[in-house]
């Protein structure tokens, strides 16, 4: 099983309520002893909590129900039921939880810390709360408040500043590799990259997450390859940068390619602020530079060869300026 896992499956339960005891003292010079049923203990409540150590969800996988421990039942003279704990499932930062019934998302990591998902059921009350002066030796307590269930899917997105995408090969892991202190399996053939990685690019004493996801290929909106799977890893990035090959065919008609993908994926992807890379000048003609400049005139165009570490650092110093630009405003 890969130590990647970004969407795992589970039914979370909050613990039921103990029920509420009936009893009467018996006491040997008490001899009209009254009902003494304590109440029953509150079941244990659901919480969900960012942990920032975390990067994955493989610590879920497998565990297709999780339920938080019931509520004790109340005893004789008037003992309170021990409370259920609450049970605390912890999530990488940028985790979405979507309740699987409705399609709604009900929290979203990228801006809470800890949620309280499922109350615990309520514990019942013990028959010493029932007695009046007309009934004073009621035989009957409460049940105890039945938990909540819920049917979630957990979805863990990437929290970077900046997304990567590029056609398989076109160089991505070797950028993110250059740029940052990413280590990604880097090497000569397609869909090297097989899970998203991230990277924190440092330029002028200012960092950049950059996200690199593995190859889009055409059609991927249809679910060919891998890129469409983890295309959801660039959702919260509001900045994207595409890495183009200049050394493989018409490097505008990739740039089109990739807005096909990106339109059809949806989620606003194809109309975020972009950067585009143009790699492998170091084997390339200087003409497909110059083709992917004039037929983009409006975007940010660079050309650069990781190979040779050429241009990189007018490239990073663009990125942070990028990022930065709304975070000085």
């Amino acid at each position: 099983m890969s130590s990647f896992v970004d969407e795992v499956n589970l039914t979370l339960s909050s613990g039921h309520g103990g029920a509420g005891a009936v009893s009467f003292r018996r006491e040997k010079y008490v001899p009209r002893g009254g009902p003494d049923g304590g109440d029953g203990g509150k079941g244990g409540s659901v919480r969900i909590r960012q942990r920032r150590d975390l990067r994955t969800l493989v610590h879920l996988v497998g565990k297709d129900r999780i339920s938080a421990p019931d509520g004790r039942a109340g005893q004789k003279r008037n003992r309170h039921g021990a409370d259920g704990e609450d049970l605390v499932v912890d999530v990488p930062p940028g985790t979405v939880l979507i309740d699987v019934d409705t399609g709604q998302t009900v929290v979203d990591f990228a801006e809470e810390e800890s949620v309280l998902l499922l109350e615990g059921g309520r514990g019942g009350k013990g028959n010493a709360h029932f007695a009046t002066a007309r009934h004073q030796a009621p035989r009957f307590s409460q049940k105890g408040e039945a938990g909540i269930s819920m049917n979630c899917r957990i979805e863990l997105r990437l929290m970077a500043d900046i997304g990567l995408l590029g056609l398989p090969n076109a160089g991505k892991s070797s950028l993110l590799s250059a740029l940052s202190n990413a280590k990604p399996r880097i090497a000569s053939y397609p869909f090297t990259t097989l899970t998203p990685q991230l990277g924190v690019v440092r330029y002028a004493e200012r960092d950049v997450v950059l996200a690199d996801i593995p190859g889009i290929i055409e059609g991927a909106a249809d679910g060919h390859g891998l890129g469409t799977k983890f295309l959801k890893h660039i959702s919260r990035a509001q900045r994207i940068i595409y890495l183009i090959d200049l050394s493989d065919g018409d490097p505008a008609e990739t740039v089109k390619l990739l807005e096909r993908e990106l339109q059809r994926y949806g989620e606003g992807l194809a109309d975020r602020q972009r950067i585009l890379v143009g790699n492998k000048t170091d084997i390339s003609e200087d003409a497909a530079c110059t083709h992917l400049r004039d037929s983009y005139p409006d975007d940010d165009v660079f050309c650069v060869s990781v190979a040779t570490r050429d241009g990189l650092r007018e490239l990073t110093a663009r990125m942070v300026e990028f990022v930065h630009a709304d975070r000085d405003t």
